[in-house]
């Protein structure tokens, strides 16, 4: 089965970055989108950034400009830049596969990202 294991979370000032990846166990990168997602307590999970298998990106307005995901088949995983953090940002960040809604049904444990004012 396949399992995705986010990394690269932390703790930075607003105005600061940070490059988050998720590898997953097996080569699903080559023929499938992958997104970022995020979570805040309190907040429904949220689709932060898509890479399509060809490398078509999508972002959600929030973080258009900030973010860029990009994706590494021969290394199955893939990556979120960002930049700019702002405070709204703070959340736990998942990655999964599918460009519009999550297609694999077990989340990984996700990376707290937490941007202070």
């Amino acid at each position: 089965q396949v399992q995705l294991v986010e990394s690269g979370g932390g703790l930075v000032q607003a105005g600061g970055s940070l490059r988050l990846s998720c590898a997953a166990s097996e080569n699903i990168f080559a023929g499938n989108a992958m997104g970022w997602y995020r979570q805040a307590p309190g907040k429904q999970r949220e689709l932060v950034a898509t890479i399509t298998s060809t490398g078509r990106t999508n972002y959600a307005d929030s973080v258009k400009g900030r973010f860029t995901i990009s994706r590494d088949n021969a290394k199955n995983t893939v990556y979120l830049q960002m930049n700019s953090l702002k405070p709204e940002d703070t959340a736990v960040y998942y990655c999964n596969a599918g460009r519009y809604a999550p297609a694999i049904g077990s989340w990984g444990q996700g990376t707290q990202v937490t941007v202070s004012s």
